[in-house]
């Protein structure tokens, strides 16, 4: 089975990343990387009760951890969880 989360950027500073989250831009809940301590909380389930957010949330904190360790940091502004 395929799954696919996207990413939209809301906010960055030296410290925190803010993204929403979800299959689509219509149902997107809220994720928060802290860059220090690494601790990712999810901020806003999303929306649906039909849609699983904490299936969501596990792939969109994998996806912040390979821009925190693999890619350096870079935290753009729309990325995506595909497998």
């Amino acid at each position: 089975m395929a799954s696919y989360v996207l990413l939209l950027k809301e906010y960055e500073n030296h410290t925190t990343v803010i993204y929403r989250f979800g299959p689509n831009e219509n149902s997107m809940g809220k994720i928060e990387l802290n860059k220090l301590t690494k601790k990712v909380s999810e901020i806003e389930a999303i929306p649906d009760e039909n849609i699983p957010s904490k299936f969501y949330f596990d792939r969109a904190a994998q996806r912040l951890a390979v821009c925190l360790i693999r890619e350096g940091g870079v935290f753009p502004e729309r990325t995506a969880f595909e497998s």
